[in-house]
């Protein structure tokens, strides 16, 4: 029979049949004959990592900018564990991955095979699905229903797990063409009745406020949230992982909230007598203190995921479906009004909160100046991929982000080594675009052997590392909660740009303010892989700041300020060269 294929080519013609055109992934003997079959598909761009992190992550940053799925694949034991990192980053911030692992025939599943691990068991938490394939005859369905799975509803990550045996079985392969999950039916249209409920809310409101987050990029109804805020006259604050679902120079956004926003998005959310929440799920790192948050505000709460309704905050009006489809409803449904008295009042709160924790400081070199000159240079034409720490927050708050998905960060599970990888998998994905990863001293060292992936691939990332010689944002607790006992938080750190030139890639090192523009101009001009080392104050803090488990209401602002009752004998910040 013609049609008959091994199992690895199977999961070959599978992957061409969902339109992958890319994967991330690292070779091993569980998965061997899936890289025999693999050159026999030039169509499938295979990327070697240097870690299987990397491929997880990769994954990530490829699918967080392309809408497509992304595809890593991995060997068992541990190849596989490697990948569950990335998985659990992908299932918190809802990106929609197939994680491809093989494992030991079957045959010596069970016994404790050389390499063998049960990563279905392991990654069952931290999945919207998972799959261990035992029978070559269940490949084509497994196939067509992870990737349904991966890519619809609230998207997520998807495992399949295939015996060694079965990639080398061969079957007739005939790909289905229709899915059958009886229990599994994503509500995308919202209730009629529900958004007729929402528009007299929106109506009545005196002071709405719409907080829109990372749903809204999934569901790309960045135009829909911008339309309905135009025609309601209705503020908008986006959440870290919503940063880029409305231009940030539009007159009704006004920026992030939480623990490291704006005091006056905090305000506003506490003023706020409609809070409009949209593919948000009210995280902890947004709320402080739940009991006090938007205590005066009814809640219409849209997402599609029915789980997150009601999860932590009680939705007024609930509304179950995809953002883009619900928007659309609600913009039908709502009539134009005016807001302008509310937003004056907000805009009145912001112009009046000090900033000086973004000015200079005694000539000192800080981290706000290098923010201040991507802004200024780039002007929008980017793609900002970040780490995880102060740098993250810097970024988000400092860093005006004018198109759709042009920050990209690990928000849910704050994983540390994430910007490299995932700035790989995002360059992949918009080749033609510029690409920047900023990342701490830290960071950056957790997934440091990718920069030989992306020299081989050929990949022109910029790269940017905050250097304070500190695991800065642990340090910053340290200082602010702890007494300033700094427990293993001093970081020794390699010349990075030694390092990079070892990989054959070009950087500088920069130690005042004065250079940052030149640094950041030299690297654009340079074809290629660039990277820029900042050697900035080692002691500064993200500022405004929400003490942990305390009310929004109840920011410091400034290194003077006193964050929390438990930290009141706290002295002043001192920086120090």
């Amino acid at each position: 029979m013609t049609n008959v294929r091994t199992g690895a080519q199977m999961m070959c013609e599978a992957l061409i049949a969902e339109g992958v055109d890319v994967m991330f992934g690292y070779p091993g003997g569980a998965i061997m004959p899936f890289y025999h079959a693999l050159p026999e598909y030039p169509g499938l761009r295979h990327i070697l990592v240097r870690h299987e992190q990397a491929a997880g992550h990769a994954a990530e940053g490829y699918a967080r900018t392309s809408g497509k799925v992304g595809v890593c694949v991995a060997t068992s034991g541990p190849g596989a564990t490697n990948l569950v990192t990335a998985i659990a980053d992908a299932m918190m911030d809802s990106v929609p991955i197939v994680a491809i692992t093989g494992q030991v025939p079957t045959t010596m599943i069970g016994k404790d095979a050389f390499q063998e691990t049960d990563i279905t068991g392991i990654t069952q938490p931290i999945t919207k699905h998972n799959y261990l394939v035992t029978d070559i005859r269940d490949l084509p369905r497994v196939f067509k229903e992870a990737f349904h799975i991966a890519r619809s509803g609230r998207p997520g990550p998807v495992l399949i797990d295939v015996a060694k045996d079965v990639q080398n079985a061969r079957a007739p392969f005939i790909y289905p063409e229709t899915i059958d999950l009886p229990g599994y039916k994503p509500t995308i249209e919202g209730n009629r009745r529900q958004i007729k409920e929402a528009a007299v809310l929106i109506a009545q409101a005196k002071k709405p406020l719409v907080m829109a987050g990372r749903g809204v990029l999934i569901a790309e109804a960045h135009n829909e949230l911008r339309e309905f805020a135009e025609k309601t006259g209705i503020p908008v604050i986006t959440t870290l992982l919503g940063i880029s679902a409305i231009p940030e120079d539009h007159p009704l956004a006004l920026g992030m909230p939480g623990m490291h926003g704006w005091v006056h998005v905090n305000r506003a959310i506490q003023e706020c007598d409609l809070l409009i929440s949209i593919g948000a799920r009210f995280d902890d790192r947004v709320t402080g203190k739940i009991d006090t948050f938007a205590r005066h505000a009814k809640v219409i709460h849209i997402d599609v995921d029915p789980a997150e309704i009601s999860k932590n905050i009680y939705a007024h009006v609930p509304i179950v479906g995809d953002a883009k489809r619900v928007l659309s409803s609600l913009i039908d449904a709502v009539a134009p009004r005016d807001c302008s008295e509310w937003l004056e009042h907000v805009r009145e709160v912001q112009a009046s909160r000090s900033q000086r924790q973004l000015d200079p400081q005694n000539g000192m070199f800080m981290p706000h100046h290098v923010y201040a000159e991507f802004t200024r240079i780039l002007q929008g034409e980017f793609r900002v991929v970040t780490d995880v720490g102060q740098h993250q927050m810097w970024a988000a708050q400092l860093i005006d982000y004018l198109k759709p998905h042009t920050h990209i960060t690990s928000g849910g599970l704050g994983t540390m080594g994430f910007a490299l990888p995932a700035a790989l998998g995002v360059q992949v994905a918009c080749p033609d675009e510029e690409v920047w990863t900023i990342a701490g001293d830290g960071g950056w060292q957790m997934n440091i052997q990718e920069l030989a992936t992306v020299m081989q691939e050929e990949l022109p990332i910029k790269m940017c590392i905050i250097n304070n010689g500190f695991l800065g944002m642990v340090r910053q607790w340290q200082e602010l909660f702890h007494d300033r006992r700094y427990s293993s938080t001093p970081m020794w750190s390699p010349d990075f740009v030694k390092v990079a030139a070892a990989y054959g890639i070009p950087g500088l090192r920069v130690t005042h303010q004065s250079e940052v523009a030149n640094a950041i101009n030299t690297a654009r001009a340079t074809k290629g892989l660039f990277l820029i080392e900042f050697l900035v104050e080692r002691e500064v803090n993200v500022y405004p700041m929400v003490a942990p488990g305390s009310s929004i209401s109840d920011m410091f602002e400034d290194p003077s300020a006193e964050p929390a009752k438990t930290a009141a004998e706290t002295p002043a910040v001192t920086v120090t060269k």
